[in-house]
């Protein structure tokens, strides 16, 4: 397939909820892709306590001898709701990474210089949230450099951090078309309490708390009542575990 056929067939691509990842809302046609100039590829190596220029090519796990976790957003969602969550993170004192939608940053440039502002991480989880693992690589690719565009309008480069769309693992073909777009590491989560299914917050609060172990990141979604609810309980049992919220930045370096 072309690749201009391609990017006109991902709108119809499925959109459903997998592995963790909520649905996304039909979005417009999208934007030509560019190649994202940045990072080379990094070593595959894992490593208990990997540094920022030798990270693997997906991470799961942060370091585990550090009282840390990081609190990482799938971003999209009413911006009513991802505003109350970017409040109730304040008041919190965390700091977290939101990984947005291209398409939904592109409709929210303030939301997104709103999360800069407050000090969290702002990383890319592809254009249109379709299903990346089943993608051609170069519409898999261009779904990932669109994504960083949107957020160099934003942030004004494409950010550190990727995480594919509706997969909690990249395939060969992912990590491949990150590297290109400029993300040599994919950003995985080894704690996902399932908030996009819209448990309630105490479910959410349960699971959470149930996993978070030292170095884990955590999987959770902008956009849910939910999750807003969940913030204050989850911030207050990781202080009683003597774990501390971090950026996935602040985990990884």
């Amino acid at each position: 397939m072309h690749r201009r056929d391609a990017l006109r067939t991902v709108a119809g691509l499925s959109l459903g909820a997998v592995a963790g990842c909520d649905a996304a809302q039909p979005s417009a046609a999208p934007t030509t892709a560019s190649t994202v100039a940045g990072r080379t590829a990094s070593t595959t190596e894992n490593s208990s306590s990997p540094a920022a220029a030798a990270l693997p090519d997906e991470v799961r796990h942060g370091p585990r001898d550090r009282p840390q976790v990081a609190l990482t957003f799938h971003g999209q969602g009413d911006p009513r709701i991802v505003t109350a969550l970017l409040d109730a993170l304040t008041r919190g004192g965390a700091h977290v990474t939101v990984l947005a939608v291209g398409t939904w940053l592109a409709a929210n440039h303030d939301l997104g210089r709103r999360v800069l502002a407050d000090g969290h991480d702002l990383g890319n989880h592809t254009q249109h949230h379709a299903d990346i693992k089943n993608m051609k690589p170069e519409l898999a690719y261009a779904e990932i450099a669109d994504c960083a565009q949107a957020i160099h309008a934003v942030a004004g480069s494409p950010g550190r951090w990727f995480r594919p769309s509706q997969t909690q693992y990249a395939t060969a073909t992912i990590k491949a078309a990150a590297r290109r777009a400029g993300y040599p590491t994919c950003l995985s989560y080894d704690v996902d309490p399932r908030d996009f299914t819209d448990p309630g917050a105490a479910a959410i609060v349960s699971a959470t708390l149930a996993a978070a172990r030292p170095g884990s990141i955590v999987s959770l979604h902008c956009g849910h009542e939910g999750t807003v609810a969940a913030i204050a309980p989850i911030l207050a049992g990781l202080h009683e575990r003597g774990l501390r919220p971090v950026t996935a930045s602040e985990l990884l370096t």
